[in-house]
């Protein structure tokens, strides 16, 4: 009887990766189409971001942390955060935009949201790395200190974006009208999550109440990881991991009981 229930299980798993893996290969089909130029543009937004903050910090004149470089230091800042925000957007829309698959028995809503995210995970990643190429050549020397904390921060990034992303998805569905609020959350996360400042810059009495924002702790884990110089650890891998948890937790629970909804409609 356990045998049977694991070979079950196993079977189910495999089903759902094979699901997943032609939903990527149709993601990526339809979002980049059949040319290479669809690939440079998903490049585009955060070089031209990272492009402007770097003119700006140019002409002023401005100082990043010691042994830091303003290319890798805006591009752990701003790559880190579209992650995030990435994954949050399209787990919130997998299921709208894609319900015409559901008509498929083998198709579940989760698997929508799992395919959409981790593309958009693996794009903005080789972006990453293709961006902080150019600061190494900038430098004349690999700056990395742990490419493992780097892989964690995006990581992280990709996991708490799809976990809230997951909740949005489960409301927007019963309640259409919550999508126009979800950029009254993104913006001053922009702001106020350290892509072009470093934490030890700010004054030590208005820390305490940055450090509540998520984001601000993996972007600064991300740079701790990529430079040996960035000692300003000011990131908690508890705070993060309850942040994960729990937006992964409530996502599930607002899928669940918002599926019907889905199905009905």
């Amino acid at each position: 009887m356990i045998t049977t229930g694991i070979k079950d299980f196993v079977s189910g798993l495999f089903q759902h990766l094979h699901v997943i893996h032609a939903l990527i290969l149709r993601e990526t089909r339809t979002r980049f189409g059949k040319h290479s130029l669809g690939y440079v543009w998903a490049f585009m937004e955060p070089f031209l971001n990272v492009g402007v903050f770097f003119v700006m910090f140019y002409f002023l004149n401005r100082q990043t942390p010691a042994g830091t470089d303003a290319i890798g230091f805006l591009c752990t800042g701003f790559l880190t955060f579209y992650v995030f925000t990435g994954t949050l957007n399209k787990a919130q829309t997998a299921v709208q935009a894609n319900l015409a698959l559901l008509y498929y028995p083998q198709v579940q809503t989760l698997d929508l949201v799992v395919a959409r995210c981790a593309l958009e995970t693996v794009t903005l990643g080789v972006a990453f790395f293709i961006f902080m190429l150019f600061s190494t050549m900038q430098l004349h020397h690999l700056p990395l200190d742990s490419a493992a904390k780097t892989i964690m921060g995006l990581s992280f990034a990709s996991l708490l974006g799809t976990g809230i992303g997951l909740i949005f998805n489960g409301l927007v569905t019963v309640f259409p009208t919550i999508e126009h609020f979800i950029s009254l959350i993104t913006r001053p996360l922009f702001w106020l999550s350290g892509l072009f400042w470093g934490l030890n810059e700010i004054p030590q009495e208005y820390r305490g109440a940055l450090l509540w924002n998520p984001i601000l702790h993996i972007v600064e884990l991300t740079r701790d990881g990529w430079y040996k110089t960035y000692n300003y650890e000011y990131y908690s891998y508890s705070y993060i991991l309850l942040w994960i948890l729990g937006a992964i937790f409530f996502g599930l629970v607002s899928e669940k009981m918002t599926r019907k909804y889905v199905v009905s409609g």
